[in-house]
């Protein structure tokens, strides 16, 4: 049985990590530009220009990233207010589970999974802490969870509650919190702000190198070994998964793909999660729902289909699919753990990743002699290593050590002129999705992937090679022709019409009563 002393001890430990920043909006702990963007200006000036005198194509490609950024949050106010909430999921120890407002993201209250409610309970809004007085609570956590939602929603408006993961993040961030800048960085040179791509990786991995999902996803951004495989083929180096500043990159450079692809941060981490043909139905339901842009699309889409899970899970699974509780969550969980990212990295000492790409297999016995550091230091540098760093791999030490390999930190040094100049052109790539599925929409990707390839920079071969692997994923399959029918059948569209009505009428029928619990999406 949980105790609150022992509940606070533990949060304790945690706050050592995680600062408070209460629910202060995004925008306000985002910085403008990193240092590499801001010294790429006078190597790449008027490089991808786009008319915009004195800026470099780095600082145009950051530039757009942002604003399709705070857009995001935007739309993220609008139809998910209460998205700052999941910050306080994976903050607070495992065993309890959390309620907070789902109209600002204020933590309400936590409770024990196990214990007394209404004496064990750590009240965050004191005003609602009688609401459990002479309540007869059911035994299963379930039931008890709507019981205790619907009162507080009765005080406090709608509300959110999930089980915390406090410890899925904690011992990962004490490990490799100092690699936080370092791997941000990483992700700004792809055009990707650096707080949305490590919070995908803290809830996807809680930082993890190692962590293998059931599905046997891999890593510090959980892809499919499978994928991970296939990538090692398109690339001309070797992709070690395991290692985080290795997967950095390729995540970044995936993610910036997809949110070319949908002119939004939101679907694009979406897809990343349910997939590109879910997303697309998604979209294709906003749309008939009258969504104006991508992001009121997604939104009203997303919530049709949580709806309609209530409502009847396989009467309308042809609108929905495999679209479940974690996809509509998903990007809200996202956007929600920036704050978490922007906490971690205040108090953390951050240090300095040097890469080299190994001319030859480097045995791990010779790299502690050279160095002098201990294995341990050494594989918190390098996850995967084992025994050796194989040949054509890259090894990450705090230092550059020249017999090792020639320094490809990238991130270290302003981008060349040439892939600013291709980053900010791509990024600007405006094409309907319609468009991206059609086969004839390939030799524009070819372009771009001949392209960043022609750069000759480390960067430019990870874009190139992750462009390989987009083409291939959405021309090799059947989305395109998947959607295609989807969009234009008579008969899906009297389904559609038909779910909308349930929909409506379920709505009315239940203003009273509250929704059922979904299962923890954060798994």
């Amino acid at each position: 049985m949980s105790h609150p002393s022992m509940t606070r001890t533990s949060a304790l430990s945690l706050a050592a990590v995680f600062v408070c920043v209460g629910t202060t909006r995004l925008e306000t702990i985002v910085p403008r530009a990193s240092a590499q963007v801001t010294a790429a200006a006078p190597a790449a000036s008027g490089a991808g220009s786009s008319g915009l005198d004195g800026l470099s194509g780095a600082e145009l490609a950051y530039a757009h990233a942002q604003a399709r950024r705070n857009d995001d949050v935007g739309a993220m106010e609008t139809f998910r207010p209460g998205y700052a909430f999941w910050q306080h999921i994976f903050t607070i120890p495992d065993g309890h589970i959390a309620f907070g407002s789902a109209v600002d993201g204020r933590l309400l209250a936590v409770f024990p999974t196990r214990g007394d409610w209404a004496r064990e309970a750590e009240w965050h809004d004191p005003a609602l802490a009688g609401i459990l007085a002479g309540q007869r609570l059911a035994k299963n956590l379930d039931r008890r969870r709507e019981q205790v939602a619907a009162l507080l929603e009765q005080a406090a408006g709608p509300v959110a509650h999930n089980p915390t993961r406090g410890l899925f993040v904690l011992p990962n961030a004490r490990r490799y919190g100092s690699f936080l800048k370092e791997w941000g960085a990483i992700y700004e040179r792809f055009g990707v702000p650096a707080d949305i791509g490590l919070a995908q990786a803290m809830i996807e991995s809680g930082l993890n190198p190692t962590r293998r999902s059931a599905s046997r996803a891999v890593g510090f951004c959980q892809w499919l070994a499978g994928n991970w495989r296939r990538l090692n083929r398109l690339s001309p180096d070797v992709i070690e998964g395991h290692n985080q500043t290795t997967q950095a990159p390729y995540c970044a450079a995936y993610l910036t793909v997809l949110a070319t692809k949908y002119g939004s941060f939101i679907p694009a981490l979406s897809e990343h999660n349910s997939g590109g043909t879910n997303v697309g139905r998604t979209l294709i339901n906003g749309a008939r729902l009258g969504g104006t842009d991508v992001r009121g699309r997604y939104f009203l889409g997303s919530q049709l289909a949580r709806d309609l899970r209530r409502i009847s899970l396989y009467g309308y699974r042809e609108i929905y699919r495999t679209y479940g509780p974690r996809s509509y969550l998903y990007s809200e969980m996202v956007f929600g753990n920036t704050f978490n990212i922007s906490a971690l990295i205040a108090p953390t000492p951050q240090m300095q990743i040097f890469a080299m790409q190994a001319p030859r297999a480097i045995p791990l016995a010779e790299i502690m002699r050279r160095t002098g550091l201990s294995v341990d230091e050494v594989r918190r540098f390098n996850p995967a290593l084992l025994t050796q760093v194989p040949a054509r791999a890259t090894l990450y030490l705090p230092f550059h050590v020249t017999e090792f390999g020639r320094d490809v930190s990238f991130w270290h040094r302003p981008p060349s002129p040439a892939f600013a100049s291709a980053l900010n052109d791509f990024v600007r790539l405006d094409a309907s999705l319609p468009q991206w599925d059609d086969r004839s929409f390939e030799p524009v990707l070819r372009a771009f992937q001949r392209r960043f390839s022609d750069t000759n920079s480390e960067e430019g071969t990870v874009m190139a090679t992750v462009l390989a692997y987009v083409i291939d994923e959405t021309y090799a399959s059947a989305r395109g022709a998947i959607l295609a029918e989807y969009r234009g059948s008579a008969g899906g569209l009297r389904l559609f019409e038909r779910a909308v009505l349930d929909r409506d009428a379920a709505r009315v029928a239940r203003a009273a009563a509250p929704p059922p619990a979904d299962s923890d999406p954060t798994q």
